[in-house]
């Protein structure tokens, strides 16, 4: 029968073919109201393959071609529409055999055209010639399909007849899926497995702030109750609302009652769908707690019987919410299936998966999806009673047995925060004893254990939230590989890597590469009012971890230590190679948290701080003796004999004078050389002579603290180190405006200051920890050097005329743009942490930090 109709309603995730003979018309109406990158063509194709459209020789690799692209289009969720003649059942079944691979709907447009018209417009076309033998058969066999066509499992077809009909057309409808309520923000309030359990449902809602009034009008289909809460909160049910608990008909009232109401949206679980069933008077077997539902639903009427039936249809596989970032499902789902629709997912979203074996108990045994599932989506589900609801692989099981006499669990969304109401009582026996984990390790750190190269090895793409997608290049990541899985400290403290930092542009003052000028202009021309100088202390970049116990560090890190915590380099190698040592730092650092109340003030058990540890001869001891100290004794002793000399060859030969001051000002600057680094350098005993500046207190638990500013930092900090003033130092700071000449001055001043005592000289860092203007995020912090550091850094010469004309040439573009890149995986990595999202997840971005470093960037920037 013949669509009269104007308009093609076809679900979002849909897999369009295009039936119709040659000259039908079907490419013309596809380049019309279809995306261009939505078709795939098989001449087209054909084309691509034999650089010929018309050469019937290269179907079969055309084909193979189309089914390729149609495959990676329906992986990445995409409607897709085939435009070809699609008029043998063979070549659409393979097409709908793709389609159900992938979940898809299927549809089809028929093109059913007078033979004459097809036959025709084939005879206008001067780049092809189709025998009109063929166009016939073709023509006979797209008639045939139609009666075919809803049998073979197309669930929309839409049929043309005429050109009049195609003209009329007014467009594709792409309908939403019913899971689809990625509108649906939230907040959320997601309740396990309910389980009849109405007493400690109520109880629950009403810990989490909702209001219920009973005996309200019936008429807008509340069955009783009208449910609000003061902040629009509404509740997901994972499903299994009946069965073994003792009021079924009443859980269904309340949970019918909001769903009908838009306080709640609820999804089916496989107690729910098996009483379905017995109300549908089907055959079902009174197990499994089915007997408790039948007992009381036999005072119910019919009319309630029916409504329950009707509600427990309407039920959803599974929901989709927040633009794709929380999934419910009764049993969980698997991340290719995440908003799309077919029997499977149905069927897998009320049982699971199970292995095909049956347990000691007579229960099937179910395969463990969620220790494979690598999305980004929070799948939140139930079905599995455990004793406590955990974080796994961004997945989290909030079925704690409640009827079995455990908890109803709800998991509020987006704060990730559990609630829970204990059971009344023990109401049912569970047939499989519900197992209690034994292992002192969560689900997701004994799953963390293992870590998996594949999952840094190759090409990578970070996203991030600050700096959009960050590419890591293969050979970038092999030094990385190396570092990590050779040198690094315990995994599973690395949580964060601090990033590079950017030198200021060159300096326009005479004899000077670095000056504040630059930096203050920088951030003015970016757009800020302030910023904030600190003293830059000359010693090694450290990152300090540290847990208010053991007990605590295995809690939140998966680690069993006898020293809770961890100071580590900014490549992620342990600081200290003396146990001992390392534990009496450890220790010292959290004896002054402890006295400082930070664990109170904070409300956590540990917390990461990026510091700068003193002196820096204490971890670069190499260093100076193979290259710098080995540069000064080389160079004094060598110059001392030359300028010995060519200060006697000067009295008796006439132009050594040139030689002897060209090669007194080397010895001069060699000497100054010798005096630059070894103001960074002495001798330390045991503890005694280490000094550690924190200043950025990055994360505790379940907060990172990057929406602080700077001030806020040092403020808190300088409460910390007055706790224990021999080791922690307070990092001297300024407050500078940036449209106050006076203010920009004084700073100016004081960085002349340091750098006159031999300092190496200040850091000038956005007021707000993360700054961005509308060219993106801006420099995190900008170094400025002193004259007499830079000499370490750039050698002993640096400072004379033509070297310095050379190097503020310097170019800090790639510079800079890595020091972006860091900053952004290294706050990525940290909130990632604080979220709980897996080990691999906040590697990926620790990772990329290190593989960046790999970049052939003059270190000395």
């Amino acid at each position: 029968m013949i669509n009269e109709h104007r308009k093609f309603k076809v679900p979002e995730l849909s897999l369009v073919l295009l039936v119709g003979a040659s000259g039908s018309g079907k490419s013309t109406f596809a380049k019309k109201f279809f995306k261009a990158s939505e078709i795939v063509s098989s001449d087209t194709c054909r084309a691509m393959v034999s650089d010929d459209e018309n050469n019937q020789a290269a179907t079969k690799d055309a084909f193979e071609l189309a089914r390729y692209i149609t495959r990676k289009r329906l992986k990445n969720g995409l409607l897709t529409v085939i435009d070809a003649t699609n008029a043998r059942k063979e070549d659409r079944l393979e097409w709908l055999k793709l389609a159900r691979e992938y979940h898809f709907m299927v549809a089809a447009m028929v093109f059913d055209l007078p033979e004459n018209i097809c036959i025709e417009r084939n005879e206008n076309r001067e780049e092809r010639e189709i025998p009109v033998r063929a166009i016939k058969n073709q023509v006979s066999l797209v008639r045939k399909s139609r009666k075919w066509l809803r049998k073979d499992g197309f669930k929309s077809v839409y049929e043309f007849s005429s050109q009049q009909q195609i003209d009329d057309f007014e467009g594709v409808v792409r309908e939403p899926l019913y899971n689809n309520k990625k509108q649906e923000k939230g907040a959320f309030d997601i309740i396990g497995d309910v389980h009849g359990c109405y007493v400690e449902l109520e109880e629950l809602l009403l810990k989490l702030n909702y209001t219920i009034k009973k005996g309200a009008d019936l008429s807008d289909g509340n069955y009783g109750y009208t449910v609000t809460h003061a902040q629009e909160r509404r509740v997901i049910f994972v499903g299994d609302l009946v069965d073994r608990g003792p009021k079924s008909p009443e859980v269904l009232r309340l949970v019918m009652g909001m769903v009908n109401t838009g306080v709640a949206f609820c999804v089916p679980g496989n107690h729910d769908a098996k009483l379905k069933k017995y109300l549908e008077g089907r055959n079902v077997q009174l197990t499994h707690g089915l007997e408790k539902s039948v007992e009381q639903f036999k005072n119910e009427t019919e009319e309630f019987k029916k409504e329950v039936r009707e509600f427990i249809y309407s039920l959803i596989s599974h929901y989709v919410f927040d633009d794709g970032k929380l999934a419910v499902a009764h049993a969980g789902i698997k991340e290719e299936m995440i908003g799309r629709g077919s029997g499977e997912i149905r069927t897998f979203c009320l049982y699971g998966e199970t292995t095909g074996e049956i347990d000691e108990f007579g229960l099937p045994v179910r395969y463990n999806w969620a220790s494979e599932y690598e999305g980004k989506a929070l799948i939140v589900y139930g079905h599995t009673p455990v004793p406590e609801a955990q974080f796994f692989n961004n997945t989290i099981d909030i079925d704690t047995g409640c009827v079995f006499g455990g908890k109803l669990t709800a998991l509020r969304y987006p704060e990730n925060e559990l609630v829970a109401i204990e059971a009344k009582e023990v109401y049912a026996e569970p047939v499989r004893p519900i197992e209690t984990d034994t292992e002192n390790l969560s689900l997701q750190q004994q799953h963390d254990d293992a870590l998996n190269i594949d999952d840094v090895i190759g090409k990578l793409h970070i996203e991030t939230r600050l700096h959009n997608l960050i590419t890591v290049r293969e050979e970038q990541g092999a030094a990385a590989i190396e570092v990590m899985s050779r040198f690094a400290a315990n995994p599973k403290w690395l949580i964060y890597l601090p990033p590079t930092m950017s030198p200021s542009e060159t300096s326009d003052k005479e004899g000077l590469l670095e000056y504040p000028k630059e930096a203050f202009t920088y951030y003015k021309n970016a757009g800020l009012q302030k910023v904030v100088c600190e003293e830059k202390h000359m010693g090694s970049r450290a990152v300090v971890v540290i847990c208010k116990d053991n007990e605590a560090a295995l809690n939140s890190f998966g680690i069993e230590t006898t020293i809770p915590g961890v100071c580590y380099t900014r490549t992620g190698r342990n600081f200290f190679n003396d146990e001992k040592l390392e534990s009496e730092f450890i220790n010292r650092v959290n004896q002054a948290l402890t006295k400082s109340n930070f664990w109170g003030d904070f409300e956590t058990d540990w917390v990461c701080l990026d510091c700068e540890l003193m002196p820096w001869s204490a971890k670069a001891q190499s260093l100076l003796s193979s290259q710098y100290a080995a540069v000064g004794s080389a160079s004094k002793n060598a110059l001392n004999e030359a300028t010995s000399l060519l200060e006697k060859t000067k009295e008796r030969l006439e132009g050594a004078e040139y030689l002897f001051q060209k090669f007194s000002d080397k010895k001069e600057a060699s000497e100054a050389f010798i005096q630059s680094y070894r103001k960074y350098c002495w001798e330390v005993d045991g503890l005694e002579g280490y000094e550690l500046a924190p200043f950025h207190i990055m994360a505790t638990e379940g907060k990172t603290w990057l929406d602080k500013d700077h001030e806020w930092h040092m403020e808190k900090i300088k409460t910390v180190c007055a706790a224990d003033e021999d080791l922690l130092l307070a990092t001297p700071y300024k407050i500078v405006e940036l449209d106050n000449e006076d203010s920009i001055l004084e700073a100016t001043k004081w960085w002349e200051e340091l750098t006159a005592k031999g300092g190496e000289g200040m850091v000038v860092k956005s007021y707000n920890f993360i700054e961005k203007n509308e060219k993106g995020l801006l420099q995190p912090a900008i170094k400025i050097r002193g004259q007499e550091y830079l000499r370490i850094i750039y050698g002993a010469e640096y400072s004379f005329e033509h070297n310095i004309k050379q190097l503020k040439n310097r170019n800090l573009r790639r510079k800079r743009a890595l020091a972006l890149s860091e900053f952004s995986l290294g706050v990525e990595a940290l909130e990632r942490f604080v979220e709980k999202q897996p080990l691999r997840k906040v590697h990926q971005c620790v990772f990329g930090v290190l593989a960046l470093e790999s970049e052939p960037i003059d270190p000395r920037l």
